[in-house]
């Protein structure tokens, strides 16, 4: 559902090609925050995004949903909750409820806690 198109020539892809293209993460200087950066192809319908980070035993330390995202460039903060078992493990997965799922996307961020 579009009320508003913008004229900016980009090719919006449709569901069964939208993928993320890129994700980083860095951690801000205090040592319980991650800035995350997150781009996806231009797409045509609003996709879905799951978000997680694992430290190193495997346990979820922080997680986001991210429904129907109004860009494909996205800026978010999350919080390691006290969590020190360094390195993380960023993990986003695009997906569609009723459509095509794409392969998710993980990076491995080491962050040091603030002396």
């Amino acid at each position: 559902m579009g009320f508003f198109i913008p004229e900016d020539g980009l090719k919006r892809l449709p569901p069964q090609d939208t993928r993320i293209v890129a994700l980083d993460a860095e951690p801000y200087p205090d040592g319980e925050r991650l800035h995350v950066n997150l781009k996806m192809t231009p797409f045509e319908t609003r996709p879905y995004i799951e978000v997680t980070l694992t430290d190193a035993k495997g346990d979820e330390v922080a997680a986001a949903s991210i429904v129907e995202p109004m860009s494909w460039q996205l800026e978010f903060t999350l919080h390691l909750r006290g969590a020190t078992a360094s390195p993380f493990t960023i993990t986003a997965r695009l997906f569609y409820p009723d459509g095509p799922h794409a392969e998710p996307v993980a990076k491995v961020i080491d962050v040091m806690p603030a002396k």
